[in-house]
């Protein structure tokens, strides 16, 4: 159910880190059915600089207000104005639908493989 190539929160974000480029930030789909239908995204300017564990943006659904955190210490090089101008796409496609690109320059010492995160969300 979880995509082996990404890594995991407890916050329930994943990040994919790999190649040359920025990692990309998403929300995992445990989220995505914890939230409902998402309806609005409020993320981060570019160049903004990111501390793990700090407030990158917010999610909103029908049901709630959800913070974003981020996975990692990084930079934010870019922000999917797709997504947020078609927020409804986290619900269809939760781990092909990213939310902020990072250059990462630390803190992935506690993030979850696949494994780990299926069983933190039993």
């Amino acid at each position: 159910m979880y995509p082996g190539d990404l890594k995991y929160t407890k916050d329930h974000e994943w990040i994919r880190i790999g190649g040359d480029g920025p990692a990309k930030v998403g929300i995992t789909d445990y989220a995505q059915k914890q939230l409902g239908d998402v309806v609005y995204l409020e993320l981060p300017q570019v160049g903004r600089a990111l501390k793990k564990g700090e407030v990158f943006g917010t999610i909103e659904s029908v049901k709630a207000v959800s913070e974003l955190y981020s996975p990692v210490d990084g930079e934010v090089t870019e922000v999917n104005s797709a997504l947020v101008q078609s927020p409804e796409s986290v619900n269809t496609d939760p781990h092909g639908s990213w939310m902020i690109a990072v250059k990462v320059t630390g803190g992935q010492g506690d993030l979850m493989d696949a494994g780990a995160y299926t069983e933190l969300t039993k």
